[in-house]
């Protein structure tokens, strides 16, 4: 094949090292790569490339002849659209999976070339090609199986079993194409019983305010930041799935964020449980003594009878939408089983029953108990440490699910809420599942992650460099075996915009002289060292290692 050579940098320019403008009318990208256009999806060969640069050193390369591997597409043609028209059926692939598969094949299959002039990436096990490595998206499927063979010898119990095995796989969608066609042929062409993938969850982008995430840039939430925002982890994983893009591109936005953790979150799911076993939990005279009272007559109290209809309603909707992958609609179904507990709870005025018609009140609250029960088991899948401390509130180990589903597998609409948690239960202490995000907090969020990278290297540096200021005003033990302890100096650093509760940094400072120092067993830039601060016995610590 003829492949761009770069004169400058002295090797031929694999994909990711050339970029050029789109041959396609239609688009005319002009930061194509080498291998496919990110504007327009289409797979590109180098050679195709308009203007073509080498990203290294911006030089314009010149085209040499090169041997490699390819994947012999064509030849395999008829295996892989009988798999792809049955197993899209069979496996409901979302709809725009489809769309990009068709388009690959509407264009023609052609062989495929799988190896690259590169250094680095897994080494080619054939003669002649030892300077050569595979194209990541022929090996990086590969890797499925082979992670697997690394766990466990009985690797082909998952892999070459299709009989007893489904494969689910879940991507964005620009790498749809890779795992739809390449990889299947690939199994496809070896003649032998691989498990094929069943079912391809394809999503769209996930945009960030007014534009797109940029790791380069800094513009965006990524995982460490948001780790490092304090936000608990169950907002992260409810707000993302909630906005998940499955049917087209949706927006992160922080008001977004914010008004589903403080209305969905805070208002309805959270106050829902905290209010039911907060009222369980009051002593006798004002509640149970946080003991689930017994209940006669619950199948004949209408109010109960009509909840228990709807949410033995929301269950079928929530496993169908659950078996079809439908994460979005899943996690909806869930959180309305707790709009229809606000709902139960306001109608049936429990707080008068209590005094008024107590055997009834009893009814209310076991059943809210179990509708509590029922919401930490739908709603594990998406905020599993959410459910952890419910189930711990409930006093009941995580494991102790309820079946949705009889002995036949059909959904099991004859089991009640009320029946859930057995009478003479004891819960455990109630405490609010989900905090308030300000709108202060919101504002510094927004303004802390908008900016470039460099932007927030430069911030970082200057509240680093109010830290030292006031560092120079604290006094420092010398360690040289005097009996005189650090100064402890607590220090608050203020951004423009002040971040909302942020925890005062307390740093013991001291002077002391290293004893001994060895390398980390488990690490490569780690060391152990022994130090001695004039305290007696030397303190042992680990640090970094860095370089001048």
């Amino acid at each position: 094949m003829q492949q761009p050579y770069c004169n400058t940098c002295k090797r031929f320019l694999a994909d990711r090292f050339v970029e050029g403008i789109c041959p396609y009318e239609e688009c005319k990208y002009e930061s194509a790569g080498g291998d496919q256009c990110e504007n327009c999806r289409k797979l590109l060969n180098a050679t195709e490339l308009k203007d073509p640069k080498c990203r290294t050193c911006h030089s314009t390369p010149h085209i040499r002849d090169t041997n490699h591997l390819f994947l012999d597409l064509p030849s395999l043609r008829d295996k892989l659209e009988e798999y792809i028209n049955n197993i899209s059926v069979a496996g409901s692939w979302s709809q725009n999976a489809i769309q990009a598969t068709n388009a690959w094949l509407k264009e023609g299959l052609k062989p495929r070339c799988i190896t690259r002039d590169l250094k680095w990436g897994v080494p080619i096990p054939h003669e002649g090609f030892e300077e050569k490595v595979f194209y990541v998206w022929f090996d990086a499927p590969i890797g499925y199986p082979s992670i697997t063979a690394c766990y466990t010898s009985d690797w082909d119990k998952w892999w070459k079993n299709p009989e007893n095995v489904e494969l689910f796989q879940f991507m964005g969608k620009d790498n749809v194409p890779f795992h739809t066609v390449m990889f299947p042929s690939t199994l496809l062409g070896t003649g032998e019983n691989w498990t094929l993938m069943k079912t391809i969850i394809v999503t769209e982008y996930l945009n960030y305010e007014a534009g797109k995430f940029s790791k380069s840039k800094g513009i965006g939430v990524f995982g460490n930041d948001a780790k490092d925002t304090n936000i608990p982890v169950e907002v992260w994983r409810y707000y993302l799935l909630t906005n998940r893009p499955e049917v087209s591109d949706t927006l992160f936005t922080w008001a977004d964020l914010q008004a589903k953790l403080n209305s969905e979150l805070l208002n309805n799911l959270g106050n829902f449980i905290n209010r039911v076993l907060s009222f369980v939990a009051k002593p006798p005279g004002q509640g149970y003594g946080s003991i689930i009272p017994d209940t006669i007559g619950a199948e004949s109290h209408s109010l109960t009878k009509t909840l228990a209809e709807k949410v033995g309603t929301c269950v079928e909707q929530y496993v169908e939408a659950m078996e079809k992958v439908k994460l979005k609609q899943g996690l909806k179904t869930a959180m309305s089983i707790s709009s229809e507990g606000n709902a139960y709870l306001q109608e049936s005025q429990f707080w008068k029953l209590y005094k008024e018609d107590e055997p009834s009140c009893s009814i209310v609250m076991r059943t809210a108990v179990g509708l509590v029960h029922i919401l930490a088991c739908l709603l594990e899948p998406f905020m599993p440490s959410f459910s952890i401390e419910v189930f711990k509130q409930l006093n009941m180990q995580a494991e102790n699910h309820f079946s949705l589903c009889d002995e036949k597998g059909e959904i099991d609409r004859a089991r009640r809420p009320w029946e859930i948690i057995p009478p003479g239960h004891k819960i455990g202490t109630p405490t609010p599942l989900f905090k308030e995000l300000k709108d202060e907090e919101v504002e510094y969020f927004r303004n802390k992650f908008a900016g470039s990278q460099a932007d927030r290297v430069v911030r970082a540096e200057a509240e680093a460099a109010k830290v030292a200021e006031q560092l120079k005003k604290t006094k420092v033990s010398d360690g040289g075996g005097k009996k005189q302890r650090p100064t402890k100096y607590a220090a608050e650093v203020k951004p423009k915009t002040a971040e909302p509760e942020i925890s005062i940094a307390r740093l013991d400072i001291c002077v002391g002289k290293i004893i001994k120092a060895q390398k980390h067993p488990d690490a490569d830039s780690l060391y152990v060292e022994e130090i001695n601060v004039g305290e007696g016995q030397p303190r042992t610590v680990v640090t970094c290692s860095y370089k001048s």
